[in-house]
């Protein structure tokens, strides 16, 4: 009946415009200052009468009724009783979720469920996860009750009136979220439980202003402030377990595997990368974060294989070095983003088994009785003569050679660096054992051209060399 006769004083109001256009003025006149009275009296009613409505609406769950979406869709012509009415109410909302948000971590749910958010400090992860869990639900309701209390209003502006007020309201629950979740973080639970925290900080970060735009600046700055604390503490973290790699460098274990430091370093990594290839955070902040992780320990750990190995011979270094750097690799290559430092890794591997595979071959050069013969052929000019009136390159130590070279055909297995056996992978081994195996047939093949050929002036050659390359490389392979 109330709006039934403010929508009718309105109307009479703007008719009473016409009046004033004809002879009738002075009725025109007094009808309008008349309706102008009723207007305001019957606005300051209602505005005290939705003031006192605003202000009841202090529990956690709030119904708006349909008599106040009514209030306030009359309120719009006024707008500056309607900016106070919605001032009113942020503040009662306001109050509200404060209380809520303390009674939600202290105090638990009606009879007990959900059980107090405190209760689980012990967990930070989980701790965390709640706070901001309720938070969102807040916001996300929050938002609701303004939708429904504006829902009739139709002036301009109306979505940011309602991300004005969710601003105000969830001001409140800034300072004793922020304190909590700071003592979390500065406790330092480990890197692996920060990085998850950050992550999670991130994901509600984009889900709240999701819902509210960037409306509820002061939570989500405050949210954004608590991510980069907890990703700078993640990264302190990381560089400091990186410092104390290099700080005490341990010697290769005696089978050349990895060492203890670079294990634990790896476990730390892959735990760390599981849990971001699981978080919820869009996926260019995830690359940008991988890099960053990956470089922080990847190049410490190289920097420690590098000094560790450093007293080594050249043989147990390459040794060592590949299967660190195999390590690295199968761990790396469970994840997305590290195409880059696998690429990297792999040359770097590639340059070791380099090395391996020319120890290898120069191993057998030497115990098949050929590293001094090969030699003396690489040294050989024409000019100082033929090859078989070089001291030790006449047909006996040929033959002599050769005897010992035919020992190694029969079992060549038996002609394999120790080094070769630690290696943890089998397929790096084998790709040695052939491609040192290929250069031990070049080596031969070279020195069979040489005897072959008449310029050296040996006597009956095929008495010396008596297996061509190809049925020597057969022998091998």
């Amino acid at each position: 009946d109330f709006f039934k006769a403010l929508g009718r004083v309105k109307q009479i109001h703007d008719d009473v415009k016409i009046l004033l256009r004809t002879n009738q003025q002075r009725a025109g006149l007094e009808i309008m200052e008349q309706m102008a009275l009723l207007q305001e009296t019957s606005y300051e009613r209602l505005y005290r009468w939705t003031q006192n409505e605003c202000r009841t609406l202090t529990q956690e769950s709030c119904d708006i009724s349909p008599v106040l979406a009514q209030a306030m869709e009359a309120l719009q012509d006024r707008p500056v009783l309607y900016k106070y009415t919605l001032d009113e109410f942020g503040t009662a909302r306001r109050s509200a979720v404060v209380r809520g948000f303390i009674d939600a971590l202290t105090r638990g749910g009606l009879g007990g469920t959900p059980r107090p958010i405190e209760m689980h400090s012990h967990d930070p992860l989980r701790y965390v996860g709640d706070m901001l869990a309720w938070l969102h639900q807040a916001t996300a309701s929050e938002k609701e009750h303004l939708e429904a209390m504006l829902k009739l209003v139709t002036i301009e502006g109306v979505e940011e009136n309602i991300q004005e007020v969710v601003g105000h309201i969830t001001e409140g629950v800034c300072r004793p979220l922020k304190v909590r979740i700071e003592q979390v973080i500065v406790a330092e639970p480990g890197a692996v439980l920060l990085y998850k925290i950050s992550n999670l900080l991130k994901f509600y970060h984009h889900t709240i202003s999701g819902i509210v735009g960037n409306s509820a600046a002061t939570l989500l700055t405050t949210i954004e402030e608590m991510h980069l604390l907890s990703k700078k503490i993640f990264f302190n973290s990381l560089s400091l377990h990186a410092s104390k790699l290099m700080d005490k460098v341990e010697l290769p274990p005696p089978d050349l595997g990895p060492s203890s430091a670079l294990n634990q370093t790896l476990n730390l990594l892959r735990e760390v990368l599981a849990s971001h290839d699981s978080s919820v955070i869009p996926l260019d902040a995830r690359q940008a974060d991988f890099v960053q992780v990956l470089s922080c320990v990847l190049d410490p750990l190289l920097q420690m294989c590098t000094m560790s190995a450093s007293n080594l011979g050249t043989a147990d270094m390459a040794t060592y070095m590949v299967n660190s750097l195999y390590m690295m690799r199968t761990t790396l290559a469970l994840f997305e983003f590290t195409d880059k430092r696998l690429e990297m890794l792999q040359f770097q591997i590639e340059a070791h088994l380099d090395t391996l595979i020319n120890e290898q071959a120069s191993y057998v050069l030497t115990r098949a009785g050929l590293s001094y013969i090969y030699n003396a052929l690489q040294q050989h000019k024409p000019e100082q003569g033929p090859l078989s009136n070089l001291s030790s390159m006449d047909s006996v130590s040929l033959k002599v050679a050769m005897a010992q070279f035919d020992r190694y055909l029969s079992a060549p297995d038996s002609l394999i660096m120790s080094q070769l056996n630690f290696l943890l992978s089998a397929t790096v081994k084998e790709q040695i054992i052939k491609q040192s195996t290929e250069l031990v047939c070049r080596a031969y093949s070279e020195l069979y051209a040489a005897v072959m050929d008449p310029s050296n002036e040996y006597k009956d050659p095929e008495t010396i060399l008596h297996r061509s390359p190809h049925q020597v490389q057969a022998l091998l392979s």
